[in-house]
């Protein structure tokens, strides 16, 4: 199971992008509101999407990835969510795939040192945020567990590469050429 978390203000190309494709290659993913008491969260265009699940529902112990979307505010949002951040501090101490995209891995791997002796990539001027992380210009980058991307014209290549790390390298080239990217 993937989950992908949403708060108010998340940008909504870089989460549902991910969602979409990884749908389209047979990944279970749940959507997560960020918020116990409901599931409608709105985002930074005042598009208004149903999660799947609440945080108190999300069984994040099983999960296999993840997904942080940036967005303003959704990303501090995200950020000022304690239990999420709890959620992303024991995901990423077992080992588990952490993926983040735009603002989000500045503001909250970064901020966190989740990004210490790691390249990664974020949304252009936020690389000081990236506290210890060797800063790479290039649309997505992997390294051992974290997965970042740099904004919303980077989603379609993030969502691929998420494939890739869960469903190998073909059904990735297969889903990319199906959606025409």
């Amino acid at each position: 199971m993937v989950y992908v978390f949403l708060a108010d203000g998340f940008e909504e190309i870089e989460a549902l992008t991910p969602v979409d494709l990884l749908r389209r290659a047979g990944v279970e993913v749940g959507t997560v509101s960020i918020y116990p008491d409901r599931k409608e969260v709105t985002g930074a265009r005042n598009i208004c999407v149903k999660a799947d699940l609440t945080i108190e529902e999300a069984d994040t112990a099983n999960a296999e990835l993840i997904v942080l979307p940036g967005g303003m505010p959704g990303t501090v949002n995200l950020l000022e969510c304690k239990r999420l951040m709890d959620i992303v501090d024991a995901f990423n101490e077992k080992g588990g795939h952490v993926a983040a995209i735009c603002a989000a891995p500045a503001r909250i791997l970064g901020s966190k040192g989740l990004l210490k002796g790691k390249n990664a990539t974020c949304y252009p001027g936020l690389e000081p945020l990236m506290e210890g992380a060797t800063p790479v210009i290039k649309t997505v980058v992997t390294d051992g567990n974290i997965t970042t991307s740099r904004g919303l014209g980077t989603a379609v290549d993030f969502a691929c590469e998420l494939i890739a790390l869960l469903c190998g390298e073909e059904k990735a080239k297969e889903i990319r050429t199906s959606v025409v990217a």
